[in-house]
């Protein structure tokens, strides 16, 4: 059984979007698919087993939380 989901992130600008796709970018590799659009950010998350599916899922969350986080704080 194959599990997909693709995930969509818009963000105010395309600069604030470009920061956290190049900071995910490098976590992601091997394990997610991700595009850049202008303000917009698409993750492709494909997995067998459910449990991995969901820790990627879980993964990729918890790290843009902290990315944007770390951006708010640093303004």
């Amino acid at each position: 059984m194959k599990i997909k989901s693709n995930i969509k992130l818009e963000y105010k600008d395309s600069k604030h979007a470009e920061i956290i796709y190049k900071t995910l970018e490098v976590d992601n590799e091997g394990f997610v698919k991700n595009s850049l659009d202008e303000n917009t950010i698409n993750f492709e998350i494909e997995s067998d087993k459910l449990g991995s599916f969901l820790a990627t899922a879980d993964d990729l969350i918890a790290s843009e939380i902290l990315a944007e986080t770390i951006i708010k704080n640093t303004k």
